[in-house]
């Protein structure tokens, strides 16, 4: 009931993410990577239940390392510091072990209505890996697995690939036709001879399944971060269409050695368990489809360079419009003004006195009254008499004077 959601959210007093990880400037990805996980498994929630200053060493640690992991975000903070972050749009993951009830049924309310919620590992499951305790079941290349997982739990898989295969590149895919949420993990091999988490990919839905994937393929690939869209469509509805391109990620792994790689299921669902197919692919037989993909990956990075270019000139022409739109109100009221001022003065051209202006007023500019007294011809005359009954000249009877004719 009164859990809290842990994540990269903004700490109380942000310190120097490069000496929260205890890292230097020159520090690579992987070390980074690996003195997050070090830190982040020592202050995780699940192992400091009882400490809430662990509690917010764990924050801390996630909010620097997701602005270290991300080129993008690392730059801008090498740069300029806190001040270049947008502190908003830092990603929420939630960790599901230390949500209550009630929390975990709004996030699952949430989640159902198509809000992307991220979470995070269960620090259990990260822990045994590290030991070396799990079980893993072998998964030879070209066939799946299918099975069932527990919330917060995950199945472990064993992928031994030859030096061909890993020449030709792999695939590893998970699916779920019952739309189960999931999330597909690799691990690398620790030295102390456990396994380390080196990448994750969350399912997402895709037609009528949900789905999670790896391409090791020897090309840089793009993973697709759908929370980046809904916090852009959530802050600036008009410009999210700008942004949807911003989540693209680069994949940390591009390439796998020959050997056996660990891979795992996790389920994610909120409260059930989560059914998947895992499969593994040798990319030798899909070398037209590879070479798709890394056409497509072309495409879409020009395309989104050209979006952020298109957005600078959408904008401009956007305040254009809106300036040109205003003005237009303002000139036309000013036309209005001015044709109702020209009537003003063109009506105080009369003898007519103003009083008597409403009675006057049926008459056309430049036409004459008539006279006091005058009768007119279409008007009964001053005794009142009825004309109407003389007859006119196509009421006469000229059937006599037609005869005399013919």
């Amino acid at each position: 009931m009164g859990s809290k959601i842990e994540g990269p959210s903004t700490p109380a007093n942000r310190r120097d993410p490069y000496e929260v990880l205890s890292v230097t400037r020159d520090s690579t990805d992987q070390e980074i990577k690996t003195a997050y996980r070090k830190l982040a498994l020592k202050y995780h929630p699940d192992k400091n239940a009882s400490n809430p200053e662990a509690s917010e060493l764990f924050k801390e640690v996630a909010y620097s390392y997701s602005i270290l992991s991300d080129p993008e975000k690392r730059r801008q903070y090498d740069s300029a510091g806190f001040e270049a972050l947008d502190a908003e749009s830092m990603d929420m993951e939630i960790d599901l072990s230390n949500l209550g009830t009630v929390n975990t049924m709004f996030a699952a309310l949430f989640s159902k209505l198509g809000v992307p919620i991220k979470t995070t590992i269960s620090a259990n499951v990260l822990e045994e890996a590290l030991n070396g305790t799990v079980t893993v079941r072998p998964l030879p290349i070209g066939t799946s697995v299918s099975g069932k997982v527990e919330k917060q739990c995950a199945h472990f898989f064993g992928v031994t690939i030859n030096e061909q295969q890993a020449e030709s590149g792999i695939v590893i895919r998970a699916t779920s036709t019952a739309q189960s949420k999931f999330k597909l993990l690799y691990f690398e091999h620790d030295a102390n001879g456990g396994y380390g988490l080196a990448l994750q990919e969350d399912s997402e839905k895709t037609g009528k399944v949900t789905s999670a994937g790896m391409y090791f393929l020897r090309f840089q690939v793009y993973r697709m971060d759908s929370t980046v869209n809904a916090l852009a469509m959530a802050k600036d509805p008009e410009g999210a269409f700008f942004k949807r391109l911003e989540g693209l990620q680069p994949c940390e792994v591009s390439e796998l050695k020959p050997g056996t790689h660990i891979f795992a299921v996790y389920g994610d669902n909120f409260f059930k368990t989560a059914s998947y197919t895992i499969e593994a692919v040798c990319a030798k037989s899909h070398e037209e489809n590879t070479q798709k993909l890394m056409d497509i990956e072309a495409q879409i990075l020009r395309k989104r360079n050209e979006l952020r270019q298109f957005e600078s000139e959408y904008r401009k022409a956007l305040a254009r419009y809106q300036e040109v739109t205003d003005r237009y109100t303002k000139e036309k009221q000013s036309v209005d003004e001015l044709l109702k001022q020209r009537d003003s003065i063109h009506s105080s051209f009369t003898i007519v006195k103003p009083s008597n202006i409403g009675s006057a007023s049926n008459l056309s500019n430049g036409s004459s009254s008539k006279i006091a007294g005058e009768e007119s011809p279409e008007d009964g005359g001053s005794d009142g008499k009825d004309k109407s009954g003389k007859k006119k000249w196509f009421n006469l009877n000229l059937k006599g004077s037609d005869k005399r004719l013919i």
